[in-house]
């Protein structure tokens, strides 16, 4: 007898536990209570800080740049500070060939002015000559011994006489400018004449930004020297998405953070009215829009520089105290957004409309209320009804 009660007792024991061990039990979740906050909707895309206004300077004349001794960050002042001087490049030297005909030039020219003086002379003789004959004609014409008609051709010998010698003259000037120019073609690696060297200054406060061309060397005209701009008129540069760019207006705020320093607020200031084409680094084309932001005023004296890289987070919606649902609370129910919410410790199946959301909330338009609580990340062991205990998922 008392061994069939040891056994039963044994047997209902075994039985207990396995009813302990298969019973269902309440899954371990993660949840939030939902509230009333204020939602943001954000466009978030890389950029660039640039200089608004970059002034380049350039070469005006051909020449030989002497080494510049400023360098990237030097402040300047406009039209006071001297970046750049250029000093005419030296004649080039004459292969044997061209000299000889160099010389023949000089040579000719010198005959040339030789003979433009001797018409000179001729013509000073012609002239005196007819002045001695107009002299002779008058005191004869006052004495009624010759014509009138002989008296103006008189006059007339000496007006010519004496254009022909301004002819003559003028063309011993000419003779003379072209023997200096054969002689100029003579001129070798010599120092030219005029003052050393043109020099540039800067055509706007600032800094140097980079110099382009260091070294003394011979340049040609428009030939880039150096940068100058001005660092604390920084602007960003981002290209959105056109898909999202759609949403963006001119005065919407903005933050620039992840440039190094802490988060800049901003405004855009342009959107710019064409998309151009970028590829991803996935291989994929992409149509981007440029959008300009403006640092806000105390912002500018942060040490952002030029072309620093930055993410540029710009504001598109904003609604104040909604009834808003974590994110990772959300999955799809067919064609529907639906939540669990935690009731008498059971898992609720809910379906929800949402509004605008971004990446930690989304708005809810109907099918939650504040003060309800919604489970976190479900996984595929919940399902409507199941009981739920509030705490760390598994």
């Amino acid at each position: 007898m008392l061994r069939r009660l040891i056994t039963l007792a044994l047997l209902l024991a075994v039985l207990a536990g396995l009813a302990w061990a298969f019973w269902p039990r309440p899954l371990h979740v993660e949840t939030a209570v939902i509230g009333k906050r204020d939602l943001s909707v954000t466009v978030e895309e890389e950029g660039k800080s640039r200089i608004r206004e970059v002034f380049s300077v350039s070469a005006p004349i051909n020449g030989q740049v002497l080494r510049i001794g400023l360098h990237a960050g030097d402040a300047v002042v406009k039209n006071e500070t001297v970046v750049v001087s250029i000093r005419p490049v030296a004649p080039g030297l004459l292969d044997a060939r061209l000299k000889r005909v160099a010389e023949a030039a000089a040579a000719s020219a010198r005959a040339s002015v030789g003979l433009a003086a001797a018409e000179v002379k001729q013509a000073e003789a012609q002239l005196t000559f007819s002045r001695t004959e107009l002299e002779r004609a008058e005191r004869l014409w006052r004495q009624g011994t010759i014509s009138e008609r002989a008296l103006d051709k008189a006059q007339l010998d000496v007006a010519t006489a004496a254009a022909a010698l301004d002819s003559a003259r003028a063309s011993l000037s000419v003779r003379e400018k072209e023997l200096q120019r054969a002689e100029a073609a003579l001129i070798e690696n010599e120092a030219s004449e005029g003052p050393c060297c043109t020099d540039i200054k800067a055509p706007a406060t600032g800094r140097i930004l980079r110099v382009l061309t260091e070294s003394e060397q011979v340049v040609q005209a428009g030939t880039p020297l150096m940068e100058i701009g001005d660092p604390a008129d920084i602007e960003i540069m981002a290209e959105v998405l056109s898909r999202d760019v759609v949403e963006i207006r001119p005065g919407a705020p903005a933050v620039i953070d992840n440039w190094g320093g802490p988060p800049l607020p901003a405004t855009v200031r342009r959107v710019e009215p064409s998309a151009i084409t970028k590829v991803s680094a996935l291989g994929i084309e992409e149509q981007r829009v440029p959008v300009i932001l403006d640092l806000a005023e105390g912002a500018r004296e942060a040490t952002l520089g030029d072309g620093f890289r930055v993410v540029a987070r710009i504001t598109v919606w904003e609604g104040k105290q909604l009834v808003a649902v974590p994110i990772a609370a959300l999955f799809r129910q067919g064609g529907d957004w639906a939540v669990y919410v935690v009731a008498n410790g059971r898992a609720e199946l809910r379906l929800v409309e949402l509004g605008r959301r971004n990446a930690a909330f989304a708005g809810v338009n109907k099918g939650l209320a504040a003060d309800d609580v919604v489970i976190l990340h479900p996984s595929d062991r919940l399902a409507d009804g199941v009981a739920v205990v509030s705490g760390l998922a598994d």
